[in-house]
């Protein structure tokens, strides 16, 4: 029995070792790829300038349209999917039935596990055409339809976290509430929901995780246009889309090779950060209950 447990110790040390290794050997290239870029085009310059004409004779490097590309498409997403993901988890949890449950969430996490690509397609086929006969639009490629898509897409993620989250209470707060006289939407309004609120937020930073780092929906359903967009219906190329269409044509070694790894490093950052604002809110959220 010792033997078992000595060797299964080890055998989940080594899976978590190996786990980190692939991490830091991911950014460890990514970065060694990327940094020249700076050197060329300058670390301002690449980051806040508009222009991003890598294949010109005169190569401009500036990735602003493509950052606010990334973050307008992830906004538009999370806006559609807070309001359904959170909603469909407080139904779930505190308002359905037993034999209701077991037959909706199945169907809501079965979105997850749809490949992006089959979304991207439903997008073309059917969405895009619809928002252009809708809104008299000349296409209907652009942020606002990649952001309906993203925003189902999202969905399962806030809706089952959140889920679990809420499940998670003790049902003692509940009936206290009720004893205390207070109806249903009183209890999950400023009982249930407040102490489930860590989790909440969690699953809604996972979702802007999810979101921002999409390639096939936005590639294929936001117009690929490295423009500030000025409106819901202006095509945009987000930083993913740019990597996924352009790193096949370009020179291994070259500035524009060198380029695409510094968006991925952009990227990176921007995922990092978020996930270090998660474990910060999470904590304080807890110190405060």
């Amino acid at each position: 029995m010792k033997f078992k447990e000595g060797l299964f110790k080890y055998i989940a040390l080594f899976a978590a070792l190996c786990s980190i290794i692939f991490l830091f050997a991911i950014i460890i290239s990514i970065f060694k790829e990327g940094l020249p870029i700076f050197k060329v085009a300058g670390v301002f310059k690449f980051l806040f300038t508009r222009a991003w004409h890598p294949t010109a004779d005169m190569p401009e490097f500036g990735i602003f349209a493509l950052i606010i590309g990334s973050i307008a498409v992830t906004a538009v997403a999370l806006i559609i999917s807070i309001p359904l993901g959170v909603g469909s988890a407080i139904f779930l949890s505190e308002i359905a039935g037993t034999n209701t449950r077991e037959i909706l969430k199945p169907v809501i996490e079965l979105l997850a596990g749809i490949p992006s690509v089959i979304f991207g397609l439903f997008g073309i086929a059917f969405l895009a055409p619809f928002i252009m006969r809708l809104f008299h639009l000349q296409t209907g490629l652009n942020l606002f339809t990649a952001s309906i898509i993203l925003g189902i897409m999202v969905v399962p993620i806030i809706s089952s976290i959140s889920e679990d989250a809420l499940s998670s209470i003790p049902k003692e707060l509940r009936e206290a509430s009720y004893a205390l006289g207070a109806n249903k939407w009183e209890t999950i309004h400023k009982v249930v929901l407040p102490a489930a609120k860590s989790g909440i937020i969690a699953s809604i930073i996972l979702g802007f995780g999810r979101a921002i780092g999409e390639t096939m929906v936005v590639l294929m359903l936001a117009g690929g246009a490295a423009i500030i967009p000025r409106s819901l219906f202006s095509p945009i190329r987000p930083m993913t889309s740019a990597i996924a269409a352009e790193m096949g044509e370009a020179v291994v070694g070259g500035d524009h090779y060198h380029a695409l790894f510094g968006i991925a490093i952009v990227l990176f950052v921007i995922t990092f950060a978020t996930n270090l604002i998660t474990e910060s809110v999470k904590s304080k959220v807890i110190k405060s209950l």
